[in-house]
């Protein structure tokens, strides 16, 4: 057998057998004194479980006919540690629900006080949540009306852009007209000026015949 596991087996069972007198002790105290017991349980656990990976990496690089006998006895090993771990839980659970005795104890009475201000706090506190949602239900019964507003007010300005449209093209079609009579009254305009030096001209020779008429007939 490797004396490298044997060293750190002697060193388990010793450390086992002080921890077992550690927690049986540890059972029997209170207060403080449980406290640095639990503390040094603790430690020792540590320590056991550093010797058992010790003993393990130790037992897998020896020769398989050796390994599995080692084997075998570091799985009592172990679950001779679990045990001291299952004691170790019981006592630190045992600790725990005395501590929690006593502060339930001592805070019993301030409890009772304290209750009384909580109440009142919490109804303070649903009366502000009350107000609150009564104040979110009015911005949301406003926002509502107001989009239904702008919803009314977009309607309102897509029917006037219609209508100026409408307007827009009608305007346009009454300029295209008056143009087309500005050019109707400017070619009449120019029709009646010639028309005028045409008559003019007419009269002018009508008064030359007849002067020319009234001379001969004087002259003769």
């Amino acid at each position: 057998m490797s004396q490298v596991f044997e060293g750190y087996e002697r060193q388990y069972c010793e450390l086992s057998a002080n921890l077992t007198k550690k927690c049986t002790s540890a059972g029997l105290l209170d207060g403080e004194k449980k406290k640095q017991k639990i503390s040094e349980i603790k430690t020792g656990l540590d320590e056991a479980d550093g010797l058992i990976r010790k003993m393990d990496l130790e037992a897998r690089s020896l020769q398989p006919s050796v390994k599995a006998m080692l084997l075998q006895k570091l799985r009592e090993y172990k679950s001779d540690l679990n045990n001291l771990k299952g004691e170790m839980k019981k006592i630190t659970s045992a600790n725990a629900q005395a501590a929690r005795d006593e502060l339930l104890e001592s805070g019993m009475a301030d409890a009772l006080t304290v209750s009384a201000d909580q109440r009142s706090r919490l109804l303070q506190s649903t009366e502000r949540l009350n107000q609150s949602s009564e104040r979110i239900r009015e911005g949301r019964r406003t926002m509502l009306e107001t989009e239904e507003l702008g919803v009314s007010i977009l309607q309102d300005l897509h029917q006037q852009r219609q209508s100026l449209l409408h307007a827009h093209g009608t305007l346009h079609g009454v300029d295209d007209n008056i143009g087309k009579s500005r050019k109707i009254l400017t070619a009449m305009s120019r029709r009646m000026d010639r028309n005028k030096w045409i008559i003019g001209t007419v009269i002018a020779v009508l008064v030359v015949v007849i002067i020319l008429i009234l001379y001969f007939k004087l002259t003769h």
